[in-house]
């Protein structure tokens, strides 16, 4: 089977992330798999839009330039062009076309992108060379309707703080301590290192507006999260997956290892999760987050005060803000909660515009996606998916994928803190 076309979309919001925007964009197109191009979705930044036209309408103008002087020369010049073309597909900057915020930058992405899978990545992240290869492999098997990867912290003062415990780095949009290795089908993806399916959001709609990013004060988060259920709804034979070698490595700057952020990360991830619990039911909004606090953070807290009681640095700190970083993400749930059943649910879930398809093919139901349902069989597990299981056996990780999941670990993420805020019109640089 051949690899998809991925289309790769970056949201950004502010110049003052230029040189990590530039790097973002640079790694994807050092991929070993080539994207076939990168979008850069600006969130109500003209001043940016404008900038970023230019930065790479110049790139693209000297690349034409430098391929005519090679074709004149030995053909050396040529070579060393490629910013908005060649094997790194286009760069292609558009306006978020929606609300503020990063939902509806990453909407935008979905509606503009060409790809039949669309990678989602960080504005101050950096891909490894084989990121875009090992999402591509896991897209051989046609139920797969999402992949995300393994995002790795790099500490703006050099090393991890002392007290930040691992198990709460999804504090600062990165993997947590507790997944297990390898590739593991989970309920959701961390959507700043996420892929989907084009038809996943054919099947479910967009990113749902209201939740997550918005620009404002406070980083709430859980739009992917939000997302990945209701794709589960909408298409029950979907097999969603993390594969730990599509790695990223994630900028964490200064402010972000204060224990102020942490707290203030914690209780906004509260107030998220309350809302896609009131919105997807809260057996399903906050299952993975059940495994997670009683198996993976009583774990840390005893890893910690065992280093403090051996004189190591940093243990009672990480048991602490464990400890704290529980009260505070339920106490955020809480009032979350409250304003919900008061006002309810504040989101939407906006349609993605089809794509452009050859006459005479559906572009919402693809014949290789292996999840379409005959007429009188139970949608709920289609009989062509394979995901069957004997009786007896764990459901959540079909016996024959190769998916299977060491006892007690969680094979979920919970929501992550999508580190870009995005951003509406296409400045045409393809």
């Amino acid at each position: 089977m051949n690899s998809p076309r991925i289309s790769v979309v970056i949201c950004v919001y502010t110049e003052d992330r230029w040189e990590d925007i530039l790097a973002a964009v640079a790694s994807v197109r050092a991929q070993s798999v080539p994207a076939l191009e990168t979008l850069l979705v600006v969130d109500h930044n003209p001043a940016l839009l404008e900038r970023l036209s230019q930065e790479y309408t110049e790139r693209k103008e000297r690349k034409g330039q430098e391929g005519r002087e090679g074709d004149r020369g030995d053909g050396e010049a040529g070579k060393t062009a490629g910013e908005t073309g060649g094997t790194g597909g286009t760069v292609r900057v558009l306006a978020n076309a929606g609300p503020r915020g990063l939902s509806a930058g990453r909407n935008t992405g979905v509606a503009a992108a060409r790809g039949e899978v669309l990678a989602f990545l960080d504005d101050d992240a950096v891909a490894g060379h084989d990121w875009l290869r090992h999402f591509a492999e896991a897209y051989a098997d046609p139920r797969v309707m999402a992949v995300g990867g393994r995002t790795v912290p790099v500490w703006a003062s050099g090393r991890r703080p002392a007290w930040f415990p691992e198990e709460f780095d999804w504090i600062v949009g990165c993997t947590y301590r507790g997944l297990p290795p390898g590739r593991v089908r989970v309920r959701n993806v961390l959507g700043g290192n996420a892929s989907f399916r084009r038809t996943a959001f054919d099947a479910a709609g967009g990113f749902a507006t209201g939740i997550g990013r918005d620009g404002g004060r406070r980083p709430l988060g859980c739009e992917e999260t939000e997302l990945c259920i209701r794709l589960g709804r909408a298409l029950p034979g979907a097999v969603l997956l993390i594969d730990d070698r599509a790695v990223i490595h994630h900028r964490v700057p200064p402010v972000r290892e204060r224990f102020a952020y942490f707290r203030t990360r914690a209780y906004a991830e509260g107030l998220s999760k309350a809302l896609v619990a009131r919105s997807a039911g809260a057996d399903k909004g906050l299952e993975s987050e059940r495994r997670y606090t009683v198996r993976v953070l009583p774990a840390g807290v005893a890893r910690g005060l065992r280093d403090a009681l051996r004189g190591r640095p940093g243990g009672a700190g990480r048991a602490g803000a464990i400890v704290t970083g529980v009260l505070t993400a339920a106490g955020g749930y809480l009032v979350g909660s409250a304003r919900a059943r008061r006002h309810g649910t504040a989101f939407s879930v906006p349609p993605i515009a089809p794509r452009r398809v050859p006459p005479g093919t559906d572009a919402c139901a693809p014949a290789d996606t292996g999840l379409s349902t005959p007429p009188g069989t139970d949608a709920s597990v289609p009989a062509d998916t394979g995901l069957s299981t004997p009786p007896g056996t764990d459901t959540s990780v079909p016996a024959d994928t190769g998916l299977s999941t060491p006892p007690g670990t969680d094979t979920c993420v919970p929501g992550g803190a999508g580190a870009c805020v995005p951003g509406e019109a296409e400045r045409g640089l393809s």
